[in-house]
């Protein structure tokens, strides 16, 4: 009986030490902004802000994309109030020039300032649209035939513009950009992302 007692003994101080070691020390968020800032000396008036995180990327930093019922509440409700809507209430543009903008990953790149052309979305970096395209990654989910799946529904066409012109409305701590809030799309440019995914003949819906 002693030496099963002692056995115990052991493992139980094992499984505490082992406990103890995967802890992870907790992040002086000061410590963290000033290495970021120390990584990028040369930033200008255009990248500086960049490097420091609003309330949202605060909160999702602390809880590794992981918020609790009431943050991820309050992140979508304060970033879809921010959300800015097309003045002529129409969220559908040209499917054509939101395909363009699917391919192009041209913008907010050191090397792209000061800018020469219009920022891209570069879609396919993270999801399949079209089938024709065969190069396209998968960090996102795919999109083939989003519209028809959603049976082209208004209420469906407004849901894709508030995504793409802000995730974090939909999705608190998305890894998808804030394309809209973040000024990285024009809101005519989202669109024609809207309309990519929602027009009955684009190829994300018809398959060609």
């Amino acid at each position: 009986m002693k030496k099963i007692s002692l056995l115990i003994g052991v493992l139980a101080l094992g499984g505490v030490a082992i406990a103890h070691a995967q802890q992870k020390p907790a992040i002086d968020p000061a410590k963290a902004d000033a290495v970021v800032k120390a990584a990028f000396p040369t930033a200008n008036e255009v990248f500086a802000p960049r490097l420091m995180p609003d309330e949202t990327m605060r909160q999702c930093s602390a809880s590794r994309n992981n918020p609790s019922k009431a943050a991820a509440a309050a992140i979508r409700a304060r970033e879809k109030a921010a959300i800015e809507y097309p003045a002529d209430g129409n969220y559908m543009g040209d499917w054509k020039k939101g395909e363009a903008l699917a391919q192009n990953g041209y913008g907010l790149r050191f090397t792209d300032y000061p800018p020469t052309r219009a920022n891209g979305g570069n879609c396919y970096a993270c999801h399949q649209l079209t089938k024709k395209e065969v190069s396209y990654g998968t960090l996102g989910p795919s999109l083939s035939e989003y519209g028809k799946l959603r049976d082209y529904k208004d209420a469906d066409v407004k849901a894709a513009y508030e995504k793409i012109y802000n995730s974090h409305s939909a999705l608190p701590c998305s890894n998808m950009p804030r394309f809209g809030a973040n000024k990285i799309l024009t809101i005519d440019q989202i669109k024609d992302a809207v309309a990519l995914l929602m027009s009955k003949d684009s190829p994300v819906n018809t398959g060609q």
